[in-house]
């Protein structure tokens, strides 16, 4: 980043919107058109654009699409180091409360690593990780109930996820329509791709400085 006194993303606190997606998980993996893009506020301060980030909602859990272009190497993904590795970070507060500073029961943070598993590290790894500093933390889950797909490609790797509502402590698009997110794509070749603000300030440990998601239907407006 540029040196700059404030991350100019610090001074708005952005909104987007997630579209409903009426599509099924299939174990080849799922294909997310444009209007599911989620933008890269990142951009204002000047970080690097490697990814491309698409998330759609259904009644039934998230659907998530990732393309990491412009690498040259493989990535760099351990199972046994979860921070360090490459690999798609999702942060989501089912219940949007923007003025925490420390998760509740309510606040997740989901991991895709496009390799890392096996005893030769060649299986692809996603996993809900624990939030840092939490007040409390959302109800298990066996990890085998997140669902992946990985395509490894000559500069990079694609991945589509699935996270179903029961890996989703208090998840309810109707009731509560709005969500807390950030995401961030950390590649130890090309850098951090966060939604707004970078690793300078403690994105993965406080709710707050999340950005807010309405989950909307446009088929149905």
């Amino acid at each position: 980043m540029p040196n700059q006194f404030i991350d100019p993303a610090l001074l708005f606190r952005m909104e987007i919107p997630i579209e409903h997606w009426d599509g099924q998980w299939d174990s080849k993996g799922i294909t997310l058109p444009d209007q599911y893009q989620v933008p890269c506020f990142a951009e204002f301060s000047d970080r690097p654009l490697f990814a491309d980030i698409r998330i759609g909602w259904s009644l039934d859990g998230l659907a998530v699409q990732v393309l990491v272009k412009g690498k040259r190497q493989l990535p760099w993904c351990r199972e046994t180091r979860l921070d360090e590795s490459d690999g798609f970070h999702l942060w989501i507060d089912t219940r949007c409360s923007p003025g925490i500073h420390r998760a509740t029961q309510y606040c997740h943070r989901f991991l895709w690593m496009p390799s890392g598993g096996g005893p030769r590290r060649e299986n692809s790894v996603t996993t809900m990780v624990p939030i840092n500093r939490a007040r409390n933390h959302p109800r298990q889950i066996d990890p085998r109930i997140l669902q992946m797909h990985t395509k490894l490609r000559h500069d990079g790797y694609e991945i589509s996820g699935w996270i179903p509502k029961a890996a989703l402590t208090g998840f309810d698009p109707q009731e509560q329509p709005r969500l807390a997110i950030y995401y961030a794509v950390i590649d130890r070749e090309l850098g951090w791709q966060g939604l707004t603000l970078g690793p300078e300030y403690p994105v993965t440990d406080d709710p707050s400085l999340w950005s807010q998601a309405v989950l909307v239907d446009s088929n149905n407006d």
